[in-house]
């Protein structure tokens, strides 16, 4: 009976669970809320993927209400990979946060704080398994203004008017979004994602349905930080609490590049976006510039945290330019860097924030000498670094080594070209943390340092250990990756 139920679970339990934090005050109570929240919906998660990968698409209409009349809960192999991705993640950052967040949240916001993260996790498990597009808006709208409160929250001042500008920025996205999705209602008179897939061809030529592409296109692109509508992330991903950096950096721009994945090719079908909207000739452009560019700011960064929000900036690059391609192999590689990138950020994040808990900064300069210091959290920044690279044997191999792929496969060796320099750049960043972490020496006056606790190690090398683990053992990733990718291309 609760199997049956298991769509709408997973994010009615987060969502419930959210007020209990509250309640529960600022103690050990409400961390306890939000550690069984994440991995309730982890486990509905798994669940859910099991199902979808043996028996197909899973539809759960709410009330009992049958779509396209009622809202429908429609999980996809895709959906299925994308909610067991945030729940992973989000399961181990539960973990990770409670010693983190002791220290780096005002002891009063506490509560607030996890009641906060619960919401996110609900809006952006909800976003992964609706089948409407109104549904999805609002979902969209629960994960964000959760995601500014959490930001708000870190001790540097400079974090509220990082929350500020991400606030304005993604409240601008929001109402393209809408503006959208309104308009297509206006002209097709339903929101269910499959109904408006069956209703919108014959209308492809009107100027209302090419206007509510172009408004769901800037929006999306503002939620997903797509170069040059960016602005608003390196410093969200700088100044926010650790556990949050690593949280919505592994989750966020990746479930709105879902969102893209799904209006483009379930709702407006791969034709009418790239035939008659070519989409590919803007996305192709500003996804290498995204590549390049970010790449090159990222190694003139001296705080590691901004060092990475701009490598998110360029990974982000990395996954549009795999829709721009335009091919089964190059959505492929997207969907696969979706994936690796999240666990790969995710765990670099995580692994800064020990050195945080013990030195207090995130500057480079912090670092120096700390190799020795702090051998596993060290360990575990220097693989993920790798990983950004992409060098072979590790996660961020894989997605890359099917966007060069892709890029041969239509002739187009110059664009593999910039894949390959863009990786070289990356080294060049990460060697220098490399180089401030192992032949840099402990300054004269620094207090002893040791290992980071072994509740924040864990669930860091979890990740690590995962984009290893995938680096090298590929079926599983590829294998769903490429079944998704057919689907949405309309594969049998």
């Amino acid at each position: 009976m609760i199997a049956s139920h298991l769509p709408v679970l997973q994010v009615a339990i987060p969502l419930i669970l959210a007020p209990l934090c509250i309640l529960l005050g600022n103690g050990r109570g409400s961390w306890i809320a939000a550690l069984a929240g994440s991995w309730l919906s982890l486990l509905c998660a798994v669940a859910l993927l099991i199902e979808v990968v043996d028996h197909g698409v899973v539809s759960y209409a709410i009330g009992g209400w049958e779509p396209p009349w009622g809202i429908e809960y429609r999980i996809d192999l895709l959906g299925g990979f994308v909610l067991l991705l945030v729940g992973a993640v989000a399961a181990l950052v539960a973990i990770y946060a409670r010693r983190s967040v002791e220290q780096e949240i005002a002891p009063d916001k506490i509560g607030l704080f996890y009641a906060a993260y619960l919401l996110c996790l609900a809006g952006l498990l909800g976003i992964a398994a609706t089948g409407d597009a109104f549904n999805l808006f609002v979902f969209v709208e629960i994960s964000s203004l959760s995601s500014y409160a959490m930001i708000a929250m870190g001790k540097d001042r400079r974090a509220l008017l990082a929350a500020f500008r991400y606030l304005v920025v993604g409240t601008i996205g929001a109402s393209f979004i809408l503006i959208g999705v309104g308009l297509l209602y206006m002209m097709t008179g339903t929101l269910n994602m499959a109904d408006l897939a069956s209703r919108i061809p014959p209308l492809s030529g009107t100027t209302t349905v090419r206007a509510a592409f172009a408004f769901l296109a800037v929006g999306i692109g503002l939620k997903i930080a797509l170069f040059p509508m960016h602005l608003w992330l390196p410093d969200a991903y700088a100044y926010a609490p650790t556990a949050i950096s690593a949280f919505i950096a592994a989750t966020t721009t990746k479930v709105s590049l879902y969102v893209l994945l799904r209006f483009v090719y379930t709702i407006f079908g791969a034709p009418f976006t790239f035939v008659e909207m070519h989409l590919d000739t803007v996305l192709l452009p500003l996804s290498l510039t995204a590549i390049l560019a970010a790449t090159t700011v990222a190694i003139f960064q001296d705080n590691v945290k901004r060092m990475l929000a701009y490598s998110s900036v360029a990974q982000i690059g990395y996954m549009t330019l795999g829709i721009s391609l335009t091919n089964a192999t190059g959505l492929t590689g997207a969907i696969v860097h979706l994936f690796n990138h999240a666990i790969i950020k995710g765990g670099l994040f995580l692994a800064l924030g020990c050195a945080l808990f013990r030195t207090g900064s995130t500057q480079l300069a912090a670092l120096e000498g700390l190799g020795r210091r702090m051998p596993w959290t060290m360990a575990a920044l220097v693989v993920g670094g790798l990983g950004l690279i992409g060098v072979p044997l590790t996660a961020g191999f894989v997605g890359k080594w099917y966007l060069v792929l892709a890029a041969l496969e239509r002739g187009w060796w110059p664009v593999a070209v910039v894949v390959v320099l863009a990786s070289l750049l990356a080294g060049v960043y990460v060697w220098r943390v490399v180089e401030t972490l192992y032949f840099k020496p402990l300054p004269a006056v620094h207090d002893p340092l040791h290992e980071a606790p072994l509740s924040l190690l864990v669930p860091t090398w979890a990740l690590i250990g995962a984009s290893v683990y995938f680096g090298i053992e590929t079926d599983w990733t590829v294998g769903v990756a490429g079944r998704a990718a057919g689907a949405l291309l309309g594969a049998p």
